[in-house]
């Protein structure tokens, strides 16, 4: 129920209760490839998923052994964006790493 604030005899002021809700968060997935180093890998886990170097060694290992690993979970705009960035540097690198995003 709204509720009304009397500013004045002729003014009122209602306020709505907005429901705020969390965004939809998406799960950043790190696909496998056979010509992509594991040091470039490492690269891509450290500066744009801001990885340390042990969780990022722990993700790129689980990457190259079992196809694909979560690298991140962002909001949709930040998960495209994070995609779009590993991709466009894996171009200017001439590796075919590629990264995927699914709704959690």
């Amino acid at each position: 129920m709204p509720r009304t604030k009397i500013i004045n005899e002729t003014d009122i002021l209602t306020e709505d209760n907005i429901d705020v809700k969390e965004p939809p968060m998406y799960r950043v997935i790190l696909l496998n490839d056979d010509y992509t180093s594991m040091d470039f890998v490492l690269l891509i886990l450290k500066s744009i998923f801001r990885k340390s170097s042990e969780e990022a060694t722990r993700l790129m290992l689980t990457v190259h052994n079992h196809g694909s690993a979560t690298a991140g979970l962002y909001t949709k705009e930040v998960a495209e964006t994070k995609i779009a960035m590993v991709h466009q540097i894996a171009r200017e690198h001439e590796f075919p790493l590629k990264c995927q995003m699914e709704p959690i």
